[in-house]
């Protein structure tokens, strides 16, 4: 493959999963409105609640992941979202 469609592929990737980032959040039930009940999001939490004797640990997984879900992407994350969607797009580059 040329490096036009490498770079095709790197760009792809990485606007990909930027765009597509906050979508599988929102479809896993991290909404602004909180954590969608009977969700994938829903059953994490619940879990890490029984694993801390009752709540969901400040700055772990599930409050990351709905802190994203609420706000959005900050300038850092959608920096390593990228960098791993066009990591993921170069990868892809080689296949046919």
């Amino acid at each position: 493959m040329g490096f036009i469609m490498t770079a095709a592929a790197v760009g792809a990737g990485a606007v990909g999963a930027v765009v597509l980032a906050p979508v599988a959040l929102g479809t896993a039930g991290f909404t602004s409105a909180g954590i969608t009940a009977g969700s994938i999001a829903a059953k994490m939490m619940s879990t890490a609640a029984v694993a801390n004797g009752g709540g969901v640990a400040a700055g772990g997984l599930v409050a990351s992941l709905q802190a994203i879900g609420a706000a959005g992407l900050s300038g850092a994350g959608a920096a390593a979202v990228a960098s791993t969607g066009a990591a993921v797009g170069y990868l892809t580059s080689f296949f046919r």
